[in-house]
């Protein structure tokens, strides 16, 4: 890694979504999907779908803090899906679509309770965003990594469920957004 980047891993539901939202985030250099958060080493996506493995759908990503804050990509994280939502994001159910912050630093901890709080403003229910301890990060089969933008249109999911995200953040966070 290049010594001026920075890492922050979350799980947010479905880590297609959360992907694509961050390829499009100003200052992110590399998004990758992976698992996180459990107890199998080097799992498959077939394994964590069966919700017994204890990992999260996340990604890795990896930043340019000159140009974005470690608060601010939590932000955007927190804006573009529903943290209210425990251990689902829509139709997506089960532990491995939990919604969780992995800071690998007690600065980054205290920025990922800061962002909670934040967030809590904007919505009626309680957040139940957790804060987990970072741990090993097994990047996902290369079929899931930039699903978005190679599969878009030619997936209902896609069109459905990953689009409206990407356009929230494109519409609560224009002044993020790469250029087009």
């Amino acid at each position: 890694m290049n010594a001026t980047l920075e890492e922050a891993v979350v799980a947010g539901g479905c880590f297609w979504c959360t992907e694509a939202v961050f390829l499009r985030v100003r200052g992110v250099v590399e998004v990758t999907p992976g698992y996180t958060g459990g107890h199998v080493p080097n799992p498959s996506y077939r394994q964590v779908c069966t919700g017994t493995t204890g990992h999260a759908e996340a990604v890795r990503i990896r930043f340019d803090p000159a140009v974005i804050g470690y608060g601010e990509i939590l932000d955007i994280f927190m804006a573009t899906h529903d943290p209210t939502q425990l251990d689902r994001q829509g139709n997506d159910v089960g532990p491995q679509y939990r919604s969780a912050i992995f800071p690998a630093s007690a600065e980054q901890e205290a920025e990922a309770r800061a962002a909670i709080a934040r967030a809590q403003a904007h919505w009626p229910a309680p957040i139940v965003t957790r804060i987990e301890p970072a741990g090993p990060f097994w990047p996902a089969e290369p079929e899931h990594h930039r699903y978005f933008d190679r599969v878009g249109d030619r997936n209902p999911y896609c069109t459905v469920v990953i689009a409206p995200k990407v356009a929230k953040f494109l519409k609560t966070h224009p002044d993020r957004a790469k250029p087009a």
